[in-house]
């Protein structure tokens, strides 16, 4: 029960932002999503801790391209909201150098904070503004969801072949089959509630993918956790661990999911 009561929570909280909510609110929503996973990331990487203050500076940084997007939707000006904040860590680490111990383990660990909780959250904002938008994410939030779930069971039942064993030790390449497997069919039936028009071969062809940088995102997670000696991002979330515990294969479906409705014209 702790963990199935915040999930319903969280899954209606989700649906109902993304059904009824207005693009603002859910850019809102967003935003403070990446600061409080900026937050557990700088939490996961610093071993020594920082001070208050100074670890929400640098993660209003890091999360500077989900609240530029936020405010200024417009892809052409996502290079500006990643140069800017790189430029500025760059600053503050010339400032901090003389006091800083393996500087540039430290900037790479920003930098890839930058990209992986920045950059891809941004395209969430993005998401939502395109034609859709809103049914696209609750159909990307599916396939993400039943593709954890489908190789998490999947695995568990038939799983005897180690799909990244020294990253995570229990996903199986049985696991991430059936996983895509259950992503495809998540798809089809949010897909059939909220755009029944839909072309069915861009659907499926996108669900294999998305399913696929899904797993990727989760075990990319796995590597941040595995190399900070991390068990949870956080526990804001109660049984279910932090924000970046539920959204990292959302972080990298969510570009993928963007250039294809982009570039295939859907």
């Amino acid at each position: 029960m702790k963990r199935i009561v915040p999930g319903l929570f969280i899954a209606c909280f989700w649906l109902l932002l993304l059904l009824k909510g207005s693009t603002l609110l859910f850019s809102v929503v967003v935003a403070v999503i990446a600061l409080v996973g900026c937050d557990e990331y700088l939490r996961m990487i610093d071993d020594k801790g920082r001070n208050y203050r100074q670890r929400w500076f640098v993660g209003l940084i890091l999360a500077t391209p989900v609240i530029g997007i936020s405010i200024f939707p417009q892809i052409s000006l996502l290079a500006f909201f990643i140069i800017t904040p790189f430029f500025v860590l760059s600053a503050c680490f010339i400032y901090k150098y003389q006091v800083i111990e393996d500087i540039f383990v430290k900037f790479s660990q920003l930098v890839f904070g930058l990209i992986y909780v920045g950059l891809c959250g941004a395209y969430l904002v993005l998401l939502r503004h395109l034609p859709d938008g809103g049914s696209w994410l609750i159909i990307a939030t599916a396939i993400t969801a039943c593709s954890d779930s489908g190789a998490y069971f999947v695995g568990k039942a038939i799983g005897k072949h180690k799909l990244s064993p020294h990253i995570s030790p229990n996903k199986t390449i049985e696991g991430a089959i059936g996983g895509i497997f259950a992503g495809v069919l998540g798809a089809m039936f949010f897909a059939s509630l909220l755009m029944p028009g839909i072309n069915w071969f861009f659907l499926v062809l996108s669900a294999i993918l998305i399913s696929s940088v899904g797993i990727a995102g989760d075990l990319t997670e796995s590597i941040i956790k595995r190399g900070t000696g991390t068990k949870d991002s956080g526990s804001i979330l109660a049984g279910h661990g932090g924000i970046l515990d539920r959204v990292d294969s959302l972080l990298f479906a969510a570009p993928v999911l963007y250039y294809l409705i982009v570039f295939m014209g859907m």
